[in-house]
């Protein structure tokens, strides 16, 4: 049976989610493995199954774990995203979340991409394309990409060598792990491809090129995120 700290002035839910969080790590549970179920973890840590949904929600949000319906809830990822300065992990409504953060990446990114083809090393395109890679193959292979994803998109901002770009990174990591957890990695083959021609334009040194191959790529996702919150409405 796992104890709270009394004086603790987190939620039960909050204390739950950080005990779940150890529990991963101590098994250790590794990635790709499943969890025990609600009622298992309800019974290990004294709580009820509400509060347990409710730590699992949150380590979803951070992007440790993953829940499949009608499989289980497994570890994607045992390194998680631990800041959140902004505070996105208090916003409820993910799927809004997904898109607001689409509407804010569509103004900066294209830029940043531009920016990169202009001020990245030779061995910052040499990387780059590592990255690219490397997602793409994580991708096609069926394994979790979303950290490798996450990876690819800053890489390419730290190419555009600006220090505000860097300060500003916190809303790219968020907005790639939310995307791939409402979504549950749909638009395979678009993802690729727009991943492709973004690395290729920067490769090249064609601001123009990255920046519509960049807006392409971001179009693709929102409307994805569009089309899931239409067919969410209509069915209430």
């Amino acid at each position: 049976m796992y104890h709270y700290d009394k004086i603790n002035k987190k939620s039960l839910g909050a204390q739950t989610e950080d005990e779940l969080m150890k529990y991963i790590l101590q098994e250790p549970i590794k990635t790709g493995e499943k969890i025990p179920n609600e009622f298992e973890l309800a019974e290990k840590f004294g709580v009820g199954r509400s509060t347990i949904r409710e730590a699992v929600k949150g380590l979803v949000s951070r992007g440790i774990l993953e829940v499949r319906r009608g499989s289980g809830t497994y570890v994607i990822n045992t390194n998680p995203l631990e800041n959140d300065p902004l505070g996105f992990g208090k916003i409820e409504d993910k799927y809004e979340l997904a898109l607001e953060l689409f509407e804010v990446r569509l103004m900066i990114e294209p830029e940043i991409a531009a920016l990169a083809c202009k001020n990245a090393s030779e061995e910052d395109l040499i990387h780059l394309k590592k990255l690219c890679d490397e997602t793409e193959e994580l991708y096609l292979g069926g394994h979790n990409h979303i950290q490798k994803d996450i990876e690819f998109h800053t890489y390419i901002a730290r190419c555009s060598k600006n220090q505000v770009v860097e300060i500003l990174l916190p809303v790219i990591h968020t907005a790639v792990l939310t995307f791939a957890n409402v979504t549950h990695r749909l638009l395979r083959e678009e993802t690729i491809s727009s991943h492709r021609a973004i690395t290729s334009a920067i490769m090249q040194r064609d601001s123009v090129g990255a920046r519509c191959a960049m807006i392409m790529h971001l179009t693709y996702n929102r409307q994805t995120i569009m089309k899931i919150l239409q067919e969410r409405d209509s069915s209430k």
